[in-house]
Order: structure tokens, then sequence, then C-alpha cells
């Protein structure tokens, strides 16, 4: 588990090994969420990146009847 400091600005610097393992670059965008007692920051993706991402994803499921 990494520990980072928040400046006076409110800012902090994401870990090296953290930035390297989610191939984070400057000036990328992230959704931050408050979650209870955390904050997330979640790397925002281009849709050309997410193409067959849900490759292989099983859709067969069974449908309310009043959906039919």
């Amino acid at each position: 588990m990494e520990s980072v400091t928040i400046s006076p600005k409110f800012q902090v610097v994401i870990p090296q090994r953290i930035r390297q393992t989610m191939n984070l670059v400057p000036g990328q965008k992230v959704q931050v969420i408050g979650y209870g007692s955390r904050i997330e920051l979640i790397p925002e993706k281009k849709m050309r990146d997410m193409r067959g991402f849900l490759k292989g994803i099983n859709t067969s499921f069974e449908r309310e009847k009043d959906r039919t």
C-alpha cells in the first residue's frame, strides 16, 4: 500500500509504481469518486481503447415476462 501527502493546494502525487502499473500519462483525466470514507480515482479511457473489452461475455439471460 502506498501513502501520499496532500499539499497545501490539496494536490497529491500518484506514486511512480502505481503510474507505471496503470499506464497513466500526464494530462490523462480521472474520475474522482467519494465512496464512504474512501476517495477513488478511476482513469478515463477513450472509447476506441475500450473496443473489444467485453469480448466473450455471456449475453444469455432470462428476461422478465413483461420484457419480451
